[in-house]
């Protein structure tokens, strides 16, 4: 199966590590495509302006939206951040959207908090996706 993973890029390392941990188990894995970049360079991820500047010169919603439709499934990691355990933000969210309206299979690597705790969470449970708890072999 073709999947991509989609979450905050806070999780960049945590991504490459899942996309080889899936493509043993013989998936085809696709990753937003400056995952290394940022890896190598966290100030991306913590320094609001030059992300901005970063993702507008190289289109970068775009081009994961375009990953998505390329894919038969996403996987969300949704690890804990900002003391919000299954954390889904607002890029991982644009993308479940679209793989929803896309009618790709979603995945989500942990639960996500209960709509009541976090706003978002509604929406999210209404696209009812598959949670795999943390068990890559759930990916079918």
């Amino acid at each position: 199966m073709k999947i991509m993973i989609v979450g905050s890029m806070a999780f960049s390392s945590e991504m490459l590590e899942t996309k080889k941990k899936l493509e043993e188990k013989g998936h085809s894995v696709l990753v937003p495509l400056d995952t290394e970049k940022i890896v190598n360079d966290s100030t991306l991820v913590n320094d609001m302006d030059a992300d901005l500047k970063h993702c507008i010169e190289t289109n970068m919603i775009k081009k994961c939206f375009d990953l998505v439709a390329e894919s038969d499934a996403i996987l969300v990691l949704n690890h804990k951040k900002n003391n919000i355990p299954g954390y889904i933000g607002t890029s991982a969210l644009m993308e479940i959207g679209l793989a929803h309206f896309l009618e790709k299979k979603i995945f989500l690597l942990n639960k996500i908090p209960d709509y009541h705790e976090v706003r978002w969470a509604h929406e999210v449970h209404m696209i009812n996706p598959q949670v795999i708890n943390g068990e890559l072999g759930k990916i079918e």
